[in-house]
């Protein structure tokens, strides 16, 4: 019986099957099908050749939800909100984000509720969960007594402070679903139980959104697999690195934004403590995107604070920047006439003009294939002839323009693909007090080992770890996480003076968990927690994530790390300063049984029977005779200096002048300046 792995792209579908008899890891890339994600799945599970049948565990990432934000494609939602406060997810904090902060031309975007569509009840509750005005039900009935006029497809229940007390947000939940049962509703008190008003009315508006879309996609997805053969749950990667089952999804949609890039991150972790490192970078790069993620001691960063489309969207995810810029990232002229590549992309239909299928507009992936660094042999995902010749045209036509060597146009599209890469790595690195020397960088994705070497020179990285089958490293990732649930509770005050609520905020959350993971099917033995509080001093405005140890809450050692934390993030602390608690939070796992992927064998023979061509290759506005290896013939602990290419099925690797390769005991490919 396989598990499988499925890392819905933009451009791409990447399968990975691993048989739990054998550990034997195969795996197919297919073009990823726009508004028909399920066909793409099906696709894929075809070219393998294995039978819904033959699996008992199908798990997989997608970016559904995310673009049908960012389109505006979603359900027509109406928001049931508390007397006054109808306008307060429009009206939000009165303020831009960067990067359109010096931007004269900037207009807000519109709210996914029109004003027409938001409805007002008689209540409020305070800020500590005690009842100001009680529940109206007649301003209750008026409302739904219009409802129909106003046909939604969704409704989000907003009321102030509701985090604290959910009494009423239930009761008006209660009776839409009576009145309307067909009709999915999300409670903010359900989606987002903490405080901020603004971030908690925009993230639930946006569940509601989702939800008819998601349950239709989902809903779909189950019914071809089951016809296919397979008799079990669709399993979804959510934002946090965790496992969701299908009834979370559909309810809680809002979490699966970056389902993923997630996958990747978490095989990364799994790849990385088996290689014995603690602190690295993941790099994927695919052929919409690059999705980049900083990793300390093991651990992931995550945040609650991330945006969609210039709204919040407040749920836990790991803190993944993502630039456009990817394989498919087009190179165009602005208004100056000055050279920009992305964040439009020619997607998967019509790709960049070497698939031959329409695309006429010069990409990155152009650009490799003028520069060579890209076979014309081997076919894309094994299926994909590529066309030099029309790859060539796209590139001299922009470069004809700006008066341009070709080679020299299709280097610079390189060079600003790699610049705006490197920033979002900065993002997360040393603007939170990270060197980003201290870390290895992980590259995976199609196109992440071609230009790997580039971006750790930006940076200062002296190592870079190309992990075994790169181009379906995010769908295997899919395979070794975890079923999680997180929860939240908000207990603003001295740490010191909230530690009895934040105990019986923790066994309330303990319980919920434990009713969720029965449900889910999981023993004692096959569960475990992890615990953090948000803190801050006295009179700031934000937190810092603090991680406890299991056991009771011990105050003062809780504060010495946060004071510790506070240094490293941001250079100051303020040891004598009091600490104000803001929310516990817990998440809480289901183990499954992780794939254990067949030993790795290194091919025989030596280094020069692992050699394929030798082709010319550009670098630095030269052309230098560059032999290329087939990544599955190089023999154990192999070492290849640059400049080299090194193909295998779905990604190649580019060894630049001055650096060196080296295969790993794992199979890993590792690059390191020579000596």
């Amino acid at each position: 019986m396989f598990v499988v792995g499925i890392d819905v792209g933009g451009t791409f579908t990447d399968v990975t099957a691993v048989d739990g008899a054998s550990g034997r890891v195969v795996v197919t890339k297919v073009p990823s099908q726009p508004n028909n994600e399920a066909a793409a799945v099906l696709a894929g599970l075809a070219a393998l050749g294995i039978d819904g049948r033959g699996v008992r565990r199908l798990v997989h990432g997608t970016t559904v939800g995310t673009n049908a934000i960012l389109e505006r494609r979603g359900a027509r939602v109406a928001l049931i909100t508390t007397a006054g406060f109808r306008d307060l997810i429009e009206i939000g904090r009165t303020k831009r984000n960067i990067p359109v902060l010096f931007v004269p031309t900037f207009v807000r975007p519109k709210p996914f509720v029109e004003r027409a569509l938001r409805f007002e009840v008689d209540e409020r509750m305070l800020h500590d969960g005690a009842v100001l005005t009680p529940l109206h039900g007649g301003s209750v009935d008026r409302v739904i007594d219009s409802l129909p006029r106003a046909a939604p497809e969704a409704l989000a229940v907003c009321l102030l402070h509701a985090y604290a007390n959910s009494a009423h947000e239930r009761a008006v939940g209660e009776r839409f679903r009576e009145r309307f049962p067909e009709v999915p509703v999300s409670l903010s008190s359900d989606v987002v139980p903490e405080y901020r008003e603004f971030e908690r009315f925009s993230t639930t508006v946006l569940n509601a959104y989702l939800q008819p879309l998601m349950d239709r996609y989902l809903a779909g997805l189950e019914k071809k697999l089951f016809e296919a053969g397979y008799a079990y749950g669709v399993l979804t990667i959510g934002s946090s690195g965790g496992m969701m089952t299908v009834e979370t999804a559909r309810r809680l949609p809002i979490r699966t934004t970056v389902s993923g890039p997630a996958g990747g991150v978490s095989q990364g972790c799994f790849t990385a403590a088996r290689a014995g490192i603690t602190d690295f970078i993941t790099y994927d790069m695919g052929g919409t995107s690059t999705d980049v993620c900083l990793v300390r001691d093991g651990r992931p960063l995550t945040t609650t604070d991330n945006l969609i489309a210039a709204f919040p969207v407040k749920v836990a995810q790991i803190d993944i920047r993502t630039v456009g810029a990817g394989g498919g990232s087009i190179a165009w002229l602005d208004v100056d006439g000055a050279l920009q590549v992305g964040p439009r992309s020619a997607g998967a239909q019509p790709g960049p003009a070497a698939y031959g299928l329409g695309g006429v507009e010069p990409t990155v992936t152009d650009a490799n294939i003028v520069l060579g660094r890209m076979s014309t042999e081997r076919p894309l995902g094994g299926a994909l002839r590529i066309r030099a010749d029309l790859a060539r045209n796209a590139v001299a036509a922009l470069a004809a323009r700006l008066r341009l060597d070709r080679t020299r146009l299709a280097e610079g599209i390189i060079d600003i693909a790699v610049a705006r890469m490197t920033a979002s790595i900065r993002e997360i690195s040393i603007q939170q007090g990270h060197d980003p020397r201290d870390f290895t960088l992980i590259a995976f994705g199609g196109a992440g080992p071609m230009h790997a070497i580039p971006v750790a020179e930006e940076l200062g990285i002296p190592r870079v770890l190309v992990p075994r089958h790169p181009g379906n490293f995010s769908a295997l990732g899919l395979l070794v996480s975890d079923v999680k649930h997180d929860d939240v509770r908000t207990r603003i005050g001295r740490l010191h003076e909230r530690v009895p609520a934040l105990e019986a905020a923790f066994a309330e959350m303990s319980a919920a968990a434990a009713r969720r993971l029965d449900a889910d099917g999981f023993d004692e033995r096959s569960r475990r927690t992890e615990r953090s509080l948000d803190l801050r001093y006295a009179g700031q405005a934000f937190e810092l994530s603090v991680p406890l140890p299991p056991g009771a809450l011990d105050a003062p050692a809780i504060i010495a790390d946060f004071n510790a934390r506070h240094l490293a993030t941001y250079g100051h602390a303020d040891p004598d300063g009091d600490v104000e608690v803001v929310n516990a939070r817990m998440s809480t796992y289901g183990v499954v049984d992780k794939p254990d992927p067949s030993q790795w064998s290194a091919g025989g023979g030596t280094v020069d029977d692992a050699r394929i061509a030798t082709r010319d290759v550009w670098f630095a506005g030269r052309a230098a005779p560059t032999p290329v290896y087939e990544r599955d013939r190089l023999p154990g602990l192999a070492r290849v200096d640059g400049p080299a290419i090194v193909e295998e099925f779905g990604a190649t690797t580019v060894v630049f002048p001055a650096w060196r390769a080296r295969l790993a005991g794992a199979g890993h490919l590792v690059l390191e300046r020579g000596a």
